[in-house]
């Protein structure tokens, strides 16, 4: 089993953020320090290394209280290189490989850490970079057997300028937060509202997530086109007073189908999304096959990606009766399985009625206003 370690490298000037300190600076309650050694245990990562350098007692009376081990690096003036070469010789030589952490860049996903963790045990020569959107970001993974070649690198480029002189492969991830740091107050301000609304991918990470769980072309147009009609209904409710939350609409909507083809695929993708802290999605996908009436006490997001579902047929609108059709025509000789399909389309025609009504205009003039 590989032994994995963590390095947060959190001993700059911070002079750009000030007057708040980087590794002390409150996000969601606690600091950017403990932000980052929460992802890493939460991924399984245990032995946790602080590298301290400006203001180090203060750095290292949390990190202390944080349960981390810690080095000082003394010239950490003369770059961050300084302080991964401080942590490397701090670390215990039983390491296979560590990840190296800015501590500013505080909300990478434990499943980025854990899915560069299962490729690492397929290439363990070579350091792993998690890729977003095409571009390379933080933490990569480095194997042990390059600790020596990063310690006695002198060539531009700091710790960049050691890793493309070593193998390297990329890791695709659904996490746009491997790019973000927390550099300038704007920043830290937009930390603190990606922290709060972590449960809810956005639509580039929600297609990444697609794309990583082999959804296919089929699976993306479908999903793009059941979040186009719940969007639709939700922005029509909205003027209406509604309040509905848009972005988990459209993430929900989206990632309905994550594990299609699976037994019972809506628990499945409800269980992998919750098993990535994506809670508020996870449940609505739970619900998107059928929704009993009495258990629809009010049209909120979940109502809404129910619904959509069943007004697309791959990525084409159809009517509810149309898509309910098609089933029955497949399950004709299967009287059980026609009436589970009828009694969900009963439900999802009582559920039309509930948002039309609410919306104040027909279903069909909702879709088609959207169109247009």
């Amino acid at each position: 089993m590989t032994r994995a370690a963590g390095i947060i490298l959190a001993a700059g000037q911070s002079s750009r953020l000030a007057p708040e300190f980087k590794p002390l600076a409150d996000l969601g309650g606690t600091s950017l320090l403990e932000r980052c050694a929460q992802a890493f245990r939460t991924a399984g990562v245990t032995d946790l290394l602080c590298v301290t350098g400006h203001r180090a007692g203060e750095v290292r009376a949390e990190a202390l209280r944080l349960g981390l081990s810690c080095a000082l690096n003394p010239d950490y003036a003369k770059g961050m290189l300084t302080s991964v070469r401080a942590g490397l010789a701090a670390l215990s030589p039983d390491i296979d490989a560590v990840f190296m952490l800015p501590v500013d860049i505080p909300l990478v996903r434990p499943a980025t850490l854990r899915a560069l963790l299962a490729r690492f045990a397929e290439a363990p020569a070579a350091v792993l970079h998690p890729v977003f959107d095409g571009l390379r970001g933080h933490p990569p993974l480095i194997p042990a057997a390059f600790f020596p070649a990063i310690l006695a690198w002198e060539g531009p480029g700091g710790l960049a300028g050691a890793l493309e002189q070593v193998s390297s492969r990329d890791v695709p991830v659904a996490d746009r937060n491997i790019h973000f740091d927390v550099d300038a107050p704007e920043d830290l301000a937009e930390a603190r509202r990606r922290w709060a609304r972590r449960g809810i991918p956005t639509r580039v990470e929600a297609l990444a997530l697609l794309r990583l769980h082999d959804a296919g072309e089929r699976g993306l147009a479908h999903g793009r086109g059941v979040a186009a009609a719940a969007l639709a209904m939700a922005r029509a409710l909205d003027a209406r007073g509604a309040c509905l939350d848009l972005e988990l609409v459209e993430s929900a909507a989206l990632l309905h189908d994550i594990a299609k083809g699976q037994p019972q695929h809506e628990r499945a993708g409800a269980a992998l999304l919750e098993a990535l802290d994506y809670g508020p999605v996870a449940r609505i996908v739970a619900a998107h096959r059928d929704i009993p009436p009495a258990e629809a006490s009010a049209i909120t997001e979940r109502e809404l990606v129910y619904l959509a579902d069943k007004l697309v047929w791959g990525s084409q609108r159809v009517s509810m009766e149309a898509r309910f059709g098609q089933k029955l025509d497949a399950f004709a000789g299967d009287a059980e399985a026609c009436a589970a399909i009828r009694r969900r389309l009963a439900n999802a025609m009582d559920m039309q009625g509930r948002v039309e009504a609410a919306a104040g205009v027909s279903l069909e003039d909702i879709i088609t206003r959207e169109d247009a």
